[in-house]
């Protein structure tokens, strides 16, 4: 609905805010999907504090329900890793676009070194598994992690 899309809307926004404040770059290593106060984290950090912070802060933030914490520990990766995963992310949207139509704009998609994280809300859970097929036929997509949520 208008008023959880605003929640979440509002979540995001407070935790981008805590993010920027930060002083460990939270804000440029970690992205954030929220659907209904669930909280997806993805990302790379430099240490286990780090990914232990970005979770502590999220917490605080008023609204939220549930962290999925699957930020990872590690270097960052390389500019080929990084454009393969912008070229993965963009060929998911523009396949799904083609195969789902305007509703391919409820999910939200990250990739990371291959690794396809899908959120969202759902009616329909033959779109869902129509779009995770679109997904495991990429070239270069080494796993898909569903945080797709389906209501009736």
């Amino acid at each position: 609905s208008l008023g959880t899309a605003v929640d979440d809307a509002t979540i995001k926004i407070n935790i981008s805010r805590k993010f920027l404040l930060s002083e460990n770059n939270l804000f440029i290593n970690i992205d954030t999907s929220v659907v209904e106060g669930m909280v997806l984290l993805t990302g790379i950090v430099e240490n286990q504090e780090q990914r232990i912070e970005a979770v502590k802060i999220v917490w605080e933030v008023e609204g939220v329900k549930e962290v999925i914490n699957e930020i990872e520990v590690g270097d960052k990766p390389t500019i080929k890793e990084y454009a393969n995963d912008v070229w993965i992310t963009t060929q998911i949207k523009t396949l799904a676009a083609k195969d789902i139509g305007l509703r391919s704009i409820s999910y939200n998609i990250e990739t990371i070194r291959g690794k396809v994280y899908l959120a969202g809300i759902t009616s329909r859970p033959e779109q869902l598994e129509t779009l995770i097929n679109i997904i495991k036929s990429i070239k270069g997509v080494k796993e898909v992690v569903n945080y797709v949520i389906v209501k009736e």
